[in-house]
């Protein structure tokens, strides 16, 4: 068991006026406890709470998980004909609030509050989305190993584009070259999209073959020792690019560059999506960049906590999330540019180095 992580969460939980949490998403479970297991359809939970007689950690585990003494915690076990709504109702304090995560199915919750294992049942991830959220110096160097290794599979990705080449062909190699740099998986499945393609932000690699003349949209992660990576570049391929094609790629980089400037703790969420929606605007393409300005992201691509219009909360030091503006033409193109960045004490490190500078492959 980590009890500084752990620690972090019952602070963030004693802010919210509880004391008592159910854990279930095995990721989070695995960030406190150093143990993994996908339960499948099966209950799995940690319960911790401060008491005064300091930390209580409890597992639930089936007797067919692996053995997880190791982690330090209380195990209370139960098997595939057995209930395990009792253990917990039994563990939990009845005289006070417990906090649920948002993992937890209605199948458990609905039978857990039918026992009164608490006086009231509050929504808790939010404490452990932000443990989560605020990485520590090991994982900041994970979270910077990744980016690197992104980085260089991004050199790999343009030196397969040749006329005629799929997007699938070009995606499907990608595995294996993550596995050559010393990664182990992909963080997402990779974007690869040519031309109207890329007007899609989430556009699924299909058979579409490349021509000159095209555009190129290359939205890609890795997962490296269990941290996440996130990189999109944009290319011309063939061809130089008309001057609406190009206003467009520089309004996006612009827009890119300036929400990386402002970052720093104290700065909200929306205040960085402002600066960069801003550029977009003025330039006349507002409408066409439809989506949040990026998200967090560590132990999974996608954390709580995004980049958003709506996020008026401050950005704080250890903070890792993308800044990815784009514009997006239907029917005819799109153009995203993607970074990851650590918010550091005074400012920001971008973790990403691949050139973003407009370039056109021949």
């Amino acid at each position: 068991m980590n009890m500084e992580r752990a620690g972090r969460v019952l602070d963030n939980l004693e802010d919210m006026g509880m004391s008592q949490v159910l854990v279930t998403d095995p990721m989070s479970i695995w960030y406190l406890t150093g143990y993994w297991n996908l339960p499948y359809e099966r209950f799995y939970a940690l319960y911790l709470a401060r008491t005064d007689r300091g930390v209580k950690t409890v597992m639930f585990c089936n007797r067919l998980f692996p053995d997880a003494t190791a982690t330090g915690c209380e195990i209370k076990v139960f098997d595939d004909t057995e209930d395990p709504i009792p253990l917990v109702a039994e563990t939990c304090d009845g005289s006070s609030p417990l906090g649920v995560d948002k993992a937890l199915a209605a199948r458990w919750l609905l039978p857990l509050m039918d026992t009164h294992a608490a006086s009231e049942f509050r929504l808790g991830s939010p404490a452990v989305d932000l443990a989560r959220s605020i990485k520590d110096a090991s994982e900041l160097d994970l979270m910077r190993a990744a980016s690197a290794t992104n980085d260089k599979a991004m050199e790999w990705l343009r030196s397969q584009l040749r006329e005629g080449v799929t997007e699938h062909e070009i995606a499907s190699g990608l595995l294996a070259e993550y596995r050559r740099l010393g990664a182990q998986e992909h963080s997402f499945t990779p974007i690869v999209s040519f031309g109207a393609n890329a007007a899609d932000p989430h556009h699924e690699p299909d058979e579409t073959q490349l021509h000159r003349g095209d555009l190129v949209l290359f939205d890609v992660g890795c997962k490296r020792d269990s941290y996440c990576s996130d990189m999109t570049r944009t290319f011309f391929f063939g061809a130089e690019p008309s001057e609406r094609d190009r206003e467009i790629y520089e309004t996006v980089r612009r827009a890119n560059e300036a929400a990386e400037a402002i970052v720093r703790p104290g700065v909200t969420f929306a205040e960085i999506d402002l600066t960069a929606r801003r550029i977009i605007e003025e330039a006349g393409y507002g409408e066409y960049f439809t989506h949040r300005l990026g998200h967090q992201i560590g132990l999974e691509d996608h954390e709580p906590g995004d980049v958003s219009s709506v996020h008026d909360e401050a950005v704080r030091a250890g903070q890792c999330f993308s800044i990815e503006p784009g514009i997006y033409l239907p029917g005819e193109m799109g153009v995203r540019i993607e970074d990851l960045l650590i918010v550091t004490e005074d400012g920001c490190e971008v973790m990403n180095s691949y050139p973003k500078e407009l370039a056109v492959i021949e």
